[in-house]
């Protein structure tokens, strides 16, 4: 048995940030280059919008349905989301990290707080943060998605939710996008090296004993 043989329980990786800051990027480049993370698909009371896909986008069902999933604890995290629920499915996230792959989840500080009541041996956060107050502003006007009122609503959000960096295991600030992905790629091939994730590695250790 070599190292390369050793099997890896995979990891939930959770990127947050305040609107704007650049975690939805990230995440869509760290998806491109690494095979191995998958994107966690989060089930949902809201409408379908067009384009979206079902089963990629979103699991799509109505409140009944998801109470119902709920009360069966088949959520690892779930919240209400203005009139809509989001929740994330239990079984497919286990069964990924069952085979070794991992998972990436672009939730908020409260999903993030679920997901660590539930798994924290498996969780890896990342908060991202703006490099300034002026430069989130100016991203969020650059994206030509919202007008005046909504930016500001952002904005003022923003400040709550920046107030929950210290909950998370790594920050980074996102200056330079393509810095800030190396960033994430280094902490996710880090983790993945972590000696509780190798459970194969106390019987390679005894068998090179042995072997002695």
């Amino acid at each position: 048995m070599s190292f390369g043989e050793i099997k890896r329980r995979g990891l939930m990786l959770v990127l947050s940030s305040p609107s704007g800051a650049g975690k939805t990027t990230i995440s869509r480049q760290i998806l491109q280059s690494d095979t191995n993370t998958t994107m966690s698909v989060s089930c949902t009371t809201r409408k379908k919008r067009p384009g979206e896909v079902v089963g990629v986008d979103y699991h799509f069902t109505d409140e009944e349905e998801f109470k119902l999933m709920v009360n069966r604890g088949q959520f690892l995290e779930h919240a209400q989301v203005f009139s809509n629920w989001y929740g994330t499915p239990r079984e497919p996230v286990e069964m990924t990290l069952r085979m070794g792959g991992d998972v990436l989840f672009d939730i908020d500080w409260q999903g993030t707080q679920q997901l660590a009541e539930k798994a924290r041996e498996d969780l890896v956060s990342v908060f991202i943060l703006p490099p300034s107050a002026r430069e989130l502003e100016r991203r969020l006007i650059a994206r030509a998605q919202d007008d005046k009122s909504e930016i500001q609503r952002r904005m003022t959000k923003a400040s709550d939710e920046m107030s929950h960096w210290a909950e998370y295991d790594y920050v980074i600030i996102n200056r330079d996008i393509t810095e800030s992905v190396a960033r994430v790629r280094s902490i996710l091939e880090s983790e993945r090296l972590r000696r509780r994730r190798q459970e194969g590695l106390a019987d390679f250790v005894k068998e090179l004993q042995d072997n002695l």
